[in-house]
């Protein structure tokens, strides 16, 4: 992770990230560590280094011949054509990548004096650079584990039960299923269903053959042990045995439920790996301190744009 410089002026808390990113020199500075490390500020269009800064308008102007020669800070990044200023961008991202439940859009509307529609977007939009892209494998001792996401049928009203519930247990919720290595990091995803298949393809394609992996007693694992050191704990007996158990993995679905049903309240099925994504950044950066975290956001912003047609599903 990038590490930027940091002084006695460096934000360490929530209020004073506000205050210091409502100086857009800081927020320049920020942005301009974040985007180019080497120091040396290049165009997103054609990579060249023969620009200049106009400081009046903010942006560069860079000399080769195409059709984009001016250039801000935003293009190029989760921010582009957003007309919010970097002096309330930054501090949102503090806010989601910091804040243990989330934060819903109707907070961050009234803090920012958007609208909702507005704060939506801008969630989403973080969310895109809190995606993880890594293709290694987990290893090690790895928890596997699987849950539902849907209201519950007592929180209903009758009406609204009888047109949502049509089934017991699992039925008319999304499926999400989890994996946990032990002493690091914990990776989640949407699943269609808990059919053999579809499972145990994730784990081959996400653990590494070798590893040990912990699971309860779901028919559909039956048949791992070619490929890994497969232990099973069932929990109709016990939720432990030894060193054979899901725990963390249920301590992560704990916050990810606590999030979404005391902070988001409805998340469609369609944006739920959006949610999976931020729980889980969080998760795994949680040994270290809110500028940390703040910064593994920032670095990631480049080359994630994402437009709000693409966000509702009305372009591919």
């Amino acid at each position: 992770m990038l590490t930027m410089t940091n002084t006695n002026d460096t934000p360490k808390t929530l209020l004073e990230a506000v205050k210091f990113f409502s100086d857009f020199a800081h927020c320049h500075k920020f942005m301009v560590e974040a985007r180019w490390p080497d120091g040396v500020v290049r165009c997103p269009t054609c990579n060249s280094e023969r620009v200049t800064y106009l400081e009046n308008a903010r942006v560069w102007k860079c000399y080769a011949k195409h059709d984009r020669p001016k250039f801000s800070l935003k293009v190029g990044t989760i921010f582009e054509d957003s007309a919010i200023p970097l002096e309330k961008w930054l501090p949102t991202v503090w806010l989601l990548a910091n804040c243990k439940n989330g934060i819903s859009s109707y907070e961050v509307a009234r803090a920012l004096g958007v609208t909702q529609k507005t704060a939506w977007f801008m969630l989403h939009r973080i969310r895109k650079a809190m995606q993880s892209r890594t293709f290694l494998k987990l290893g090690g001792e790895v928890e596997v584990d699987e849950t539902f996401i849907g209201g519950k049928a007592r929180n209903m009203h009758k009406d609204k039960r009888e047109k949502k519930i049509t089934g017991t247990g699992g039925k008319d919720k999304t499926a999400v299923m989890g994996f946990l290595e032990r002493g690091g990091k914990v990776q989640a995803t949407v699943i269609a269903d808990r059919r053999k298949k579809t499972l145990q393809g994730l784990v081959k394609s996400r653990v590494a053959a070798g590893s040990a992996i912990y699971t309860d007693a779901l028919a559909s694992y039956d048949g791992l042990d070619g490929k890994f050191f497969h232990q099973v704990v069932d929990h109709a007996v016990e939720y432990v045995h030894g060193n054979v158990h899901t725990n963390g993995l249920e301590n992560f679905w704990s916050l990810l439920k606590r999030g979404i049903k005391g902070t988001y309240i409805s998340v469609r099925p369609y944006h739920l790996f959006r949610y999976l994504d931020e729980q889980a950044f969080r998760f795994n950066e949680r040994k270290f301190d809110d500028l940390s975290r703040f910064i593994a956001v920032l670095v990631h912003v480049i080359h994630r744009r994402l437009t709000y047609k693409q966000l509702i599903g009305a372009t591919v």
